[in-house]
């Protein structure tokens, strides 16, 4: 079958045909090119960027000040609590040390009037026998007076007879030998001891026991 001749019309229809085939693979060419640019400069600016954010100095010197400002404020909170424990420490020694000065500042009159006790009481020893009712009820409760001061004031009286001899309250005058007794037992005591708030004032003069020979 024979192909029919063109007309002017074809290839009119032809060449449109043809130059819109081209005009699309340009425009798709051209596109691609954008697209590929835009790619380039994208992973272009993400370089930059990142080489920016890591050779930055400004960056760097940044973080070394905060470094250093973190530093600072640990040490400035050590040195806090420091502080703090020496001056709770220093109230705690204060506290003691004014409640020891409390306790302990009679320690010296209580001394002196230890010997004006001694007295009242070896006066009322001797007056047993020779003298009237009057005078040892008047030095009796002249001397349970003073020990009632004494006591309302912290102090007591060591009296250890019959007790193992103790060298923190007590002083040996002398050691005399008893079969009846255990060795280092207070056998007599010679002068009472006294305690000031539980602070030795004055030890107990004591004759001690040993084992008989």
């Amino acid at each position: 079958m024979a192909k029919e001749p063109q007309t002017p019309m074809d290839d009119e229809l032809a060449r449109h045909e043809q130059e819109a085939d081209g005009v699309e693979q340009a425009e798709e060419q051209a596109a691609e090119e954008r697209l590929m640019e835009g790619e380039l400069e994208g992973l272009i600016n993400d370089e930059e960027s990142f080489e920016g954010s890591v050779d930055n100095p400004e960056a760097e010197m940044l973080a070394a000040q905060v470094g250093e400002l973190e530093q600072s404020l640990a040490e400035a909170k050590d040195q806090a609590l420091r502080a703090a424990a020496e001056a709770q420490n220093v109230r705690r020694r204060a506290e003691q040390e004014a409640e020891k000065a409390r306790k302990f500042a009679l320690e010296k009159f209580v001394k002196e009037l230890l010997p004006v006790v001694d007295s009242l009481e070896k006066a009322l020893e001797t007056m047993e026998e020779g003298a009237s009712e009057i005078h040892r009820e008047g030095v009796s409760m002249t001397l349970k007076m003073q020990l009632d001061v004494l006591n309302k004031f912290g102090v007591e009286s060591i009296e250890p007879h019959g007790e193992p001899f103790d060298p923190q309250v007590h002083e040996a005058m002398t050691m005399v030998p008893n079969p009846d007794l255990d060795p280092n037992t207070v056998m007599d005591v010679m002068q009472k001891g006294y305690l000031l708030n539980g602070r030795l004032v004055r030890p107990a003069m004591v004759v001690v026991s040993q084992k008989a020979n």
